[in-house]
C-alpha cells in the first residue's frame, strides 16, 4: 500500500491505531458486561493516549458507565503495575516456585487466576 502510493504512512498508522483501539474497547466492554461493572480504568503506557481515552469514554457513556483515566505520571511504568499485582498475590498467599515460573508471550489476561480478590 505504501509502495504503490495507495496511502500515506500517517494514514496507515492512524488506521492501525483505530483498529487496535477498537479491539481494546470491545474487549473492555465485554469484560464490563461479564463482571457487571459500571466502571473502567485506563492505565499503562497506552492509557496516556487521548484517542484511546475518547473511544473508551464513548463506550462508557453508551453503557451508562464511568471511565477513569489515571494521571500520566502513573501510566508510564507497566513494570510497577506488574510488581503490584505480584505483591497482591504474595500477600494472598500465592507462591510459584522458580522452577514452575516462565514467560508465556501469548498469555491472555482472562486466563489469569485472580487469587487476591473475593
Amino acid at each position: 500500500m505504501l509502495a504503490t502510493g495507495e496511502c500515506t504512512p500517517e494514514d496507515l498508522c492512524f488506521s492501525l491505531q483505530e483498529t487496535v483501539f477498537a479491539m481494546l474497547v470491545e474487549i473492555t466492554e465485554r469484560a464490563m458486561a461479564h463482571c457487571g461493572s459500571q466502571e473502567a480504568l485506563v492505565v499503562g503506557g497506552v492509557g496516556c493516549n487521548v484517542r484511546l481515552q475518547e473511544m473508551m469514554e464513548t463506550m462508557c457513556q453508551e453503557r451508562g458507565a464511568q471511565l477513569f483515566a489515571t494521571d500520566e505520571r502513573f501510566c508510564i511504568d507497566n513494570g510497577a503495575m506488574i510488581a503490584q499485582a505480584g505483591w497482591e498475590m504474595f500477600r494472598a498467599g500465592h507462591r510459584t516456585p522458580l522452577s514452575d515460573s516462565g514467560v508465556t508471550q501469548r498469555y491472555r489476561t482472562d486466563e489469569v487466576e485472580v487469587t487476591w480478590r473475593d
